[in-house]
């Protein structure tokens, strides 16, 4: 007669594995929400590429708007503008790719000179009281008033001096592109306005003759 084999007779007795630990119920927190629930998936590429961030001005139209939209937000600059009773006061307010934009405060009677920008154009706008521009041109010289709400655009090359002819202190805004690096003093009496200054020395390369 066969002989049954007893299949366990040679394994080991192991104890019992622990059963699963019970879920942990999910955190609460105090407003219900969670900072992925509000912010959705930090690692979702379109969370770390936003889309609705505003594009920096490339044309004259945007730069306009740029110099527009800046003088509108009066609290912006205007706890900013301080007076120098010896010198025109100014600080760069804003810089972006290719431009730069400046606030300018003037004491009546004080005056840039005239001189150009080197190779940069702008915008410009009086945000308070009023200033005069005179321009020099191969027609002669000419000047205008300028006040707040309008705006002035110029061009490489332009040649002009701005002044506070009025009794009242005025407060200007001007968009430089590319940054101002270079601006040439011309002697009011000598400006050759299709040519350099009289004096080559007047030509004064450097940050601090913005206006």
């Amino acid at each position: 007669m066969p002989r049954l084999r007893k299949r366990n007779r040679d394994r080991k007795h192991f104890p019992a594995l622990p059963s699963a630990p019970a879920a942990l119920p999910a955190p609460r927190w105090a407003d219900g929400l969670s900072d992925v629930s509000i912010a959705g998936d930090p690692m979702a590429f379109p969370h770390l590429a936003r889309t609705d961030l505003p594009a920096h001005p490339t044309t004259v139209g945007g730069y306009a708007r740029l110099v527009r939209e800046i003088a509108a937000d009066r609290a912006r600059w205007e706890p900013l503008v301080r007076y120098d009773a010896l010198t025109r006061w100014y600080a760069r307010l804003e810089t972006g790719p290719g431009y730069e934009v400046w606030l300018l405060s003037w004491l009546p009677g004080q005056s840039s000179g005239f001189h150009d920008h080197g190779r940069s154009s702008g915008v410009m706008t009086v945000l308070a009281g009023e200033l005069t521009e005179r321009s020099l041109t191969a027609g002669g010289e000419g000047s205008r008033p300028l006040g707040p709400g309008g705006l002035r655009v110029f061009s490489t090359g332009h040649l002009h001096e701005m002044v506070n002819a009025s009794l009242e202190p005025a407060v200007s805004l001007h968009l430089y592109t590319p940054g101002l690096v270079e601006m040439n003093q011309y002697p009011t009496t000598a400006a050759d306005p299709a040519g350099a200054p009289a004096d080559p020395a007047a030509a004064n390369p450097g940050r601090h003759w913005a206006h």
